[in-house]
């Protein structure tokens, strides 16, 4: 699951000390990324302000985009950092959004969903409940409602991106508008949703694709690059947050795989030139002109023309800044280009016009709140924010990566300095409730979900495991009502 949260509003286009971070959308799942990579990351984000560019730019709300005109003079670099300026926000009008993705199944079968019955989930919803429908070509392929979207993953992952809203309440009343929707229209048809992190029975192959040119293209490119791509596109499931609290996925082809969080360990060989920690973000200098310099040299997947995918795998925004891509010589790029192309990139924190939090592994429905909820005690609390900052601040690179790459195996067990990661967890945990009671809300409850988790050190992978080598007979069909939406 992720969240979205918006950043602080200011007059300068750099990251400094005195802005303070807003609007953080809480989307994928995974807390192996560890507090040091989400806190150190808002720290550096808690510097942004807004340039002051003269030039005013419009941009389609969601990609992909197209351009409604052609652009009149090329972009320079500082049009590409007023971009990601433009989404600083004062505090009142900080939000946040939450996104989850979910594995629809045949509730007979435990088979994956076809795209034709996906396709009909999507006109039953659209039908029954006012959504406008999305379309690529004749294949329908999300929903909109106002401010509020669904879409598929490649995999057919149904996936809420959830309208900026002010409180936790509103945010969690939205994911159950939300999943009484899909299960009004979904039981009928003989067809469940489960929440977990990564596929636990599956093969890959039995996996249908759906009908989207950007993933016919990344499907080619991603066996390049890393040989954990395709199950990261078509095997996975996000709420984008801390990892090693929300881990669960300890199970690949009906079988224990040695993980608490597989989703998180895939995205380690998935593709290093668009993923991982991004070191320069932890630099006191650390600005939207560094992150624009990163984005710049990712390698691309596609331009967006005519409402085709034009793929561009191979080469960079830098190139296409110059008018050098191959694939659509002497063409320059616009501003919906540059958007489409930072969709593309998967850190565990991305900055778009907002902030993402990803990381976090799938969950069932109270963990769905609870995520969102630990960000934002955090994050839109200058005391918490401050104190996780201060706690994390000797933290080197070295241990950074320590914890990323073993809390996918041990979750909280995982040894740091003189303890576990469990006692950094008790520590934040604390910090995230104080921040929600002094929001004002009354968001504080939200956080029991994960509670029991932090008190135990035991993950909700463990748990599950604990059930597979027990009651479940290691029959991990039984996952599949456990984790029933």
């Amino acid at each position: 699951m992720t969240t979205i949260f918006r950043l602080a509003s200011s007059s300068s286009p750099s990251l400094r000390h005195d802005a303070t971070p807003h609007n953080f959308h809480i989307r994928k799942t995974s807390i192996s990324n560890t507090f040091s990579f989400s806190s150190k990351n808002s720290l550096s984000f808690k510097r942004i302000l807004t340039s002051g560019g003269s030039r005013r730019f419009i941009v389609a709300a969601s990609p992909p985009t197209e351009d409604a005109v052609v652009a009149t003079e090329p972009l320079t670099k500082q049009d590409l950092i007023d971009y990601l300026a433009s989404g600083c926000k004062t505090k009142d009008k900080w939000r946040i959004g939450t996104e989850h993705e979910k594995f629809g199944f045949e509730l007979g079968s435990l088979r994956p969903m076809k795209y034709e019955q996906i396709s009909e989930l999507l006109n039953g919803i659209a039908e029954r409940f006012d959504w406008d429908k999305v379309m690529e070509g004749d294949n329908i392929i999300g929903l909109k409602q106002g401010k509020q979207s669904i879409s598929l993953e490649p995999g057919g992952q149904f996936e809420l991106s959830g309208a900026p809203l002010e409180t936790l309440h509103q945010t969690c009343a939205e994911v159950n508008s939300h999943l009484y929707q899909v299960k009004a229209v979904a039981e009928e048809m003989g067809i469940g949703f489960l929440g977990i992190g990564f596929q636990p029975k599956w093969e890959r192959k039995d996996i249908p694709m759906m009908p989207k040119g950007r993933y016919e293209i990344m499907k080619k490119y991603m066996p390049k690059v890393g040989s954990l791509g395709l199950d990261m596109m078509f095997r996975t499931c996000t709420v984008q947050i801390a990892t090693a609290l929300f881990a669960n996925s300890p199970f690949t082809d009906g079988k224990p795989n040695g993980f608490v969080s597989m989703r998180s360990h895939i995205w380690t060989d998935t593709d290093k030139d668009r993923t991982g920690m991004l070191p320069f973000v932890f630099d006191d200098s650390f600005g939207f002109e560094q992150y624009v310099d990163f984005a710049l040299d990712v390698p691309m997947y596609f331009v967006y023309r005519k409402k085709k995918y034009i793929d561009c795998t191979g080469m960079t925004f830098r190139d296409f800044l110059a008018g050098k891509l191959p694939c659509i010589p002497g063409e320059l790029p616009t501003l919906n280009d540059w958007e489409n192309h930072l969709t593309t990139i998967f850190p565990e924190v991305r900055l778009k016009r907002y902030l993402e939090m990803r990381g976090a592994d799938g969950g069932p429905w109270r963990r769905l709140c609870a995520l969102p909820a630990f960000w934002v005690g955090i994050l839109y609390d200058e005391v918490s924010l401050q104190r996780v900052l201060d706690m994390t601040a000797d933290w080197t690179l070295e241990e950074r990566e320590m914890l990323r790459n073993k809390v996918t195996v041990t979750g909280l067990k995982t040894p740091f300095r003189d303890g576990l990661l469990k006692h950094v967890a008790e520590e934040v945990l604390e910090l995230a409730k104080d921040g929600l009671e002094r929001r004002g809300f009354k968001e504080s409850g939200f956080l029991n979900a994960v509670a029991e988790v932090v008190r135990t050190g035991v993950t909700p992978a463990e748990r599950l495991l604990e059930l597979y080598h027990g009651k479940w007979e290691q029959s991990v069909d039984h996952v599949f009502d456990e984790l029933l939406y």
